[in-house]
C-alpha cells in the first residue's frame, strides 16, 4: 500500500507536526511576553507597605527584601529592637507579631504587613506603667549590659503566654534562643518566675 493510498503522507505528517508546534510556540509568546514598549519593573523599587506596629499605622516605603527589624530600627525609629548576630541566633531582635514572638531579623518586613506587631516600646501602659515582666527584669536585676534585654523580655512575655514558664528547666528550654553575653540566666529565670502571677493579675 503507497503512501498517498494510506491517506497521510510523510509530508502532510512533517508539515502539520512543524505547523502545530509553530503555534504553540506563537501562543506562548503572545500570553506570557511583555509588549516591547513596556517598561520593566525594576525589582529595587521600594514597595509601598503598610505595618500596624503597637497599636499605631506606619506607612513605609521599602526595598521587597527589607527585614522587619531593619523596617522598624531605621525606617520607623524604634531602635528598642537590637541587631546583634543578624543571623537568628541571639534572640536581640525579638518582637512579637500576632502575639507570638517572632525573630525580626530572618522576618520580611512585607511578611508583616496586615498583621499586629509590638515591639518592647509597646509594652509598657499609656501612662507609662511597666509591664510586669519589665518591672520583673529591675526587681530581679536581670540585665547588666542591657543589649540583649528588649529580646529578653518580649521573648520573656511570650514564654509566659505560651505556657512554658511552669519550671525553671522549663524557662531555661524556651528562652534558649535568646543569649545573654553577661551571663544574668538565674536572674533572668527568677524574674519569669516572678512575673508569671502578676502577668495573670493584670
Amino acid at each position: 500500500m503507497s503512501e498517498q493510498n494510506q491517506g497521510w503522507s510523510r509530508r502532510n505528517f512533517l508539515t502539520s507536526t512543524a505547523a502545530s508546534t509553530m503555534s504553540v510556540a506563537l501562543l506562548d509568546r503572545a500570553a506570557g511576553a511583555a509588549p516591547a514598549d513596556e517598561p520593566k519593573a525594576d525589582p529595587r523599587s521600594p514597595v509601598s507597605l503598610s505595618l500596624n506596629v503597637n497599636g499605631s499605622t506606619r506607612r513605609v516605603a521599602l526595598d521587597a527584601r527589607t527585614t522587619l527589624l531593619d523596617a522598624l530600627r531605621e525606617h520607623i525609629g524604634l531602635t528598642g529592637s537590637k541587631k546583634g548576630c543578624d543571623h537568628g541566633q541571639c534572640g536581640a531582635c525579638t518582637v512579637m507579631v500576632d502575639g507570638k514572638r517572632v525573630l525580626s531579623c530572618l522576618t520580611l518586613a512585607a511578611a508583616a504587613q496586615g498583621r499586629e506587631v509590638t515591639t518592647i516600646e509597646g509594652l509598657a501602659s499609656a501612662d507609662g506603667t511597666l509591664h510586669p515582666m519589665q518591672q520583673a527584669f529591675i526587681d530581679h536585676d536581670a540585665f547588666q549590659c542591657g543589649y540583649c534585654t528588649p529580646g529578653q523580655i518580649m521573648s520573656a512575655v511570650a514564654c509566659v503566654k505560651e505556657g512554658h514558664a511552669n519550671s525553671e528547666s522549663e524557662i531555661r528550654e524556651y528562652m534558649s534562643g535568646n543569649l545573654c553575653r553577661c551571663a544574668c540566666y538565674p536572674n533572668i529565670v527568677d524574674a519569669i518566675t516572678g512575673a508569671k502571677p502578676k502577668m495573670k493579675e493584670a
